[in-house]
């Protein structure tokens, strides 16, 4: 049999389960399921609930969201008996996990706005914690993981929603297999495969996976120990494998030696969150007096406890200074972050020695974050001799080696001298293997020549040992055109943001000055913003794979440290044009004035409100912001450096950030192969490398030939017979978009290189939006169908820019254009109504404007006005009709739609019947009738408000 029904997966998988000790259980329904709960928990707690007592029972699980209820599972639980005698017991025992009790069911049948029958259930106690969709063999599990988030929409707050106490989801064909977390914000991109500690995947759901992974001891540790309660964001994060075995192994040393080690994970691939978990659980072991986390630098100290304190909500009191340090040694504080420098201070100076000798004997553990750099000096050494009784951890994403290891006053240092053994391994390969990371695509742009006997010959930049050609007006200027050029491309419209690493601090002002000049000039309007500090010997000549420190807040001093005069006259006044650009109040009068700017900078870029971030050496480590995709490069890198820095662009976020642009002015070909090769191996290249642009052009080709098998021309997409051609065409037409997201962020880019035209690809990509309009607008049919669980990547067709004010810019040009021209943009107006997401319920309403109204404008200026009396009147009738016909309370429907808006949630069927004025409809039209009128409520929204005024 090629293809493996869903029901004989389903029936092996259960049989093994039963192999493991999980009890196989019939439950139905709503009713089965909280029968069989009552029964579970009095088993393990030990104790009798009356009816009465179960329904407090049945209230507390109730309560709150996904987010409450993780926790309402975790923590000891008490009601009043029907005595008045106080009862305590536990949903979940999470000391001793494997003291639980564990059934599996299948086909549990729950009716929400939907009826949803649910493949396999993993029952701990009775609660639903665990839940396995499966597919057919040859099936993307993609299909799993929207079937999966259509059961949230519909189904899983139903009743008494207990299937909001899932904790793990599980996705599988059979022979492919990922978990995640209990997320709706999350995309496909966050799941992950279960691997061995050699990171070996278990793909094959009977073969490995549920051996090793839903092992009724391993799962419930995953859920007692290895889950993360995100308080920031309020959502729930599970650990990947290679964070698992990290953890286990560090804990595991801590047992049972007083060795130190290292962790060695790539960069971007979650160290915080491991080193975390490794201290919440290490600081609870009754050996342990406390857990140190060591950072190098203040900004790196605010943004670790912040993130620490995301993960569980105070654990850390930030340690601003050294009395403050000194101080969270003394008292009952479990784990401390710290900087280095401040660490040092405490066990340097004679006042606070008497407090911190007390505690030289106690076990500590320290673990330091990127410990590859200032604790190379004689700093670390004089931690290791005060605390007598230490362990030291390391954690890495880059070691150091006698390749890479540089002299200091101690001499070539390597991470293994310092910390001894690496204990876990996940290096990059293995990341972009497990699409953790992305790949980076590597551009070298530029190429210089002299003349040499009236002979033109090229000369890599690299081998011209001179820093006026280098420094030169004119090289920066073309640099800087080439960027303003090509910015939007790279970035797909300004979607993400870039950073732009610079030679020093000389240079990041004339490319800052270059970029305003340009702006004023009205050649861009890129938000341009930077961050420096003056540091010596800064320049290329010491690229030696560290990147410098630079000062951003001394402790002991109330001023800027190092900074020259120029130097900071020139910060300031940048910083006005970001004050300007904000609407901030920052300077650099003092530590805390700039160390607020760093913050606030770093922010402004995760929320992709500056387009190019100028920076020397700040940024280039410890950053972490998704929606950075572009580093542009003028300055020497190399070894740990440079993969530190290219890594700040390739954190994975969604189907259209598909790798880490890097463009490089410089000729750091050799530098990176060396690096990739020091921190992987030779063969690395291949896998971290995005391949060649040809390359990527024969896949397009290769894409459309298969596209034009299925459907060879675009009014063959209307013949398509059944839903299964429909799919075809579907994931035909996907591929080739994803295709063409890489190609576009190449600068040779050019539509002329594919054997497909860009008016083609555009009808074909409006016959594709038609059945993802079909399928979005279904919602009536009782039959499921299959294209609902189908992920059209929306993401990589939709543009943000591209809005009804767009438009408008656009029939002005029209009215202004030349016969010849006014053809070519009528062809853009149309190709954007047809192909544009936002713009698609508006088509018609703006089609008849251009009909009817536009030859009755003559002045262009006119035109917005004109838009928009037209717009009103329209958006007017539309709700007179909607409220006339269905019988409708105009006050009511206004008041639900502005709450739909603020809230951003649809609004419930209930909420939607009480709108209806006069009799309300019978119990068995109630379902249809609400979901037609929040259909067409939804539509209105979409027509008239969404994506009017902006982005």
């Amino acid at each position: 049999m090629s293809k493996q029904p869903e029901q004989v997966l389903e029936n092996q998988l259960v049989a093994q389960l039963q192999k493991l000790k999980y009890e196989k259980i019939v439950i139905k329904d709503e009713n089965a399921l909280t029968a069989n709960l009552k029964k579970q928990l009095e088993k393990h707690n030990n104790i009798t609930f009356s009816e009465n007592e179960f329904e407090r029972v049945l209230n507390i699980l109730s309560k709150g969201s996904v987010f409450e209820k993780a926790k309402t599972l975790r923590e000891k639980q008490h009601i009043e008996r029907d005595n008045g005698d106080n009862l305590y017991f536990e949903f979940l025992n999470t000391d001793f996990w494997c003291q639980n009790q564990f059934q599996v069911t299948h086909q549990v049948t729950i009716e929400g706005s939907y009826k949803n029958r649910y493949d396999v259930t993993l029952l701990i106690n009775g609660l639903p914690l665990v839940q396995i969709e499966l597919k057919r063999r040859g099936l993307e599990m993609k299909e799993a993981f929207n079937q999966i988030n259509r059961y949230q929409r519909h189904s899983f707050g139903a009743k008494s929603a207990l299937f909001q106490y899932v904790q793990i989801f599980i996705i599988s064909n059979g022979v492919n297999t990922k978990y995640y977390a209990n997320n709706r914000h999350q995309s496909f991109k966050q799941t992950f495969y279960w691997t061995d500690k050699e990171n070996k995947r278990q793909t094959n759901i009977l073969n490995g996976f549920t051996s090793d992974f839903l092992e009724p001891c391993h799962i419930s540790k995953m859920i007692s120990k290895y889950i993360v309660l995100n308080e920031t964001h309020k959502i729930l994060m599970v650990l990947r494998p290679y964070q698992f075995y990290a953890v286990e192994t560090l804990v595991n040393q801590v047992e049972n030696s007083n060795n130190n080690a290292y962790i060695w994970h790539t960069t971007g691939s979650g160290k915080t969150l491991t080193s975390f978990k490794a201290s919440q659980i290490i600081m609870n072991m009754p050996q342990v007096k406390k857990v140190v986390f060591v950072v190098d630098r203040k900004d790196l100290d605010y943004q670790t406890t912040k993130e620490f304190n995301s993960f569980s909500k105070g654990c850390i009191d930030g340690t601003d200074n050294t009395k403050s340090l000194v101080k969270q040694f003394g008292d009952d504080t479990k784990l401390i972050v710290t900087t280095i420098q401040k660490l040092n201070t405490a066990i340097s100076k004679a006042k606070y020695l008497s407090k911190m000798e007390a505690l030289q004997d106690e076990r500590i553990v320290f673990i330091f974050d990127e410990c590859h750099r200032s604790q190379f000096g004689e700093t670390h050494n004089r931690i290791k001799a005060f605390f007598h009784n230490n362990q030291m951890f390391g954690f890495t994403g880059t070691p150091i080696f006698k390749d890479n290891a540089v002299k200091n006053e101690l001499g070539k240092r390597t991470t293994k001298e310092l910390f001894g053994e690496c204990l876990h391994k996940y290096v990059i390969t293995d990341a972009i293997k497990d699409e953790n990371v992305l790949k980076f695509s590597v551009e070298y742009v530029g190429k210089y020549k002299r003349k040499e006997s009236a002979t033109e010959i090229d000369i890599e930049v690299e081998s011209i040992d001179t820093r006026e050609l280098m420094d030169s007006e004119a090289r920066l200027e073309k640099i800087t055109d080439y960027i303003i050029a090509n910015h939007n491309r790279k970035t797909h419209q300004k979607e993400f943001t870039g950073m732009f690493a610079v030679s020093g601090v000389k240079n990041l002002i004339k490319y800052y000055d270059l970029f305003q000049k340009k702006k004023l000039e009205g050649k861009h309007n890129l938000k341009i913003a930077t961050i420096f500090s003056y540091v010596a010997n800064e320049e290329d000549a010491d690229a030696n794979g560290f990147i410098p420190e630079e000062v951003s807040v001394v402790e002991e001093a109330p001023a800027l440290y190092g900074m020259n005069v120029h130097s900071r006259e020139k910060l300031d006044e940048y910083i006005v044009d970001y004050n300007t650009m904000f609407g901030t109040k920052f300077s650099t009068k003092d530590s805390q004035s700039f160390y607020n700017y760093y913050n606030d900078i770093s922010k402004k870029v995760k929320e992709r409100k500056v387009d190019i971030l100028l920076v020397v050496n700040m940024f280039l480590t410890g950053f972490d912001s998704p929606p950075l995709n572009t580093l542009y490069v003028d300055k020497n890198l190399k070894y740990h450096g440079l993969i530190q820095a290219y890594s700040r662009t390739n954190r994975i976020l969604n189907e259209q950030k598909s790798q880490g642009n890097i463009v490089v002015f410089r000729n750091l070909k050799k530098a990176t192969d060396e690096a990739i090769t020091l921190f992987s191996n030779k063969e690395a290249i291949e896998v971290i490398i995005m391949k060649p642009y040809d390359d990527y052009v024969q896949k397009f080709n290769d894409s459309y030939d298969e596209l034009i098998k299925i459907t060879p021309d675009v009014d063959s997409v209307n013949d398509l017979f059944s839903e299964d051609d429909e799919l075809a065409f579907i994931k035909a037409f996907r591929q080739l978009m994803r295709v063409r997201n890489i190609l576009n962020a190449f600068s040779d880019f050019e539509w002329e290189d594919l054997e497909m035209d860009e008016q083609l690809f555009e009808d074909y990509k409006s016959k594709y939006l038609d059945l993802w309009q079909k399928v979005k607008s279904d919602t009536e049919k009782e039959k499921v169908s299959i294209l609902e669980d189908v992920d059209f990547e929306l993401e990589l067709i939709h543009r943000d820019e591209i809005n009804v004010n767009y438009i408008i810019q656009l029939l002005i040009k029209l009215k202004s254009d030349t016969q010849k021209d006014a053809t070519k943009t009528e062809q853009e107006i149309s190709n954007l109504l047809n192909t544009e997401v936002n713009l698609r319920s508006k088509r018609e309403l703006i089609q008849r404007f251009i009909e009817e109204s536009l030859p009755t404008i003559e002045d262009t200026d006119d035109i917005p006005e004109a838009f928009e009396v037209y717009w009103n009147e329209e958006q007017k009738k539309a709700f007179k009709k909607l409220t006339t016909e269905e019988n409708l309370s105009e006050e009511k429907t206004q008041k639900l739609i502005e709450n739909y808006l603020y809230a951003e949630r649809e609004p419930l069927r209930d909420e939607v019947l009480d709108l209806i004025e006069g009799e309300k409809p019978s119990v068995l039209k109630r379902k249809k009738l609400g979901d037609k009128i929040l259909k067409q409520i939804v539509e209105f929204v979409e027509t008239f408000i969404n994506g009017i005024t902006g982005n």
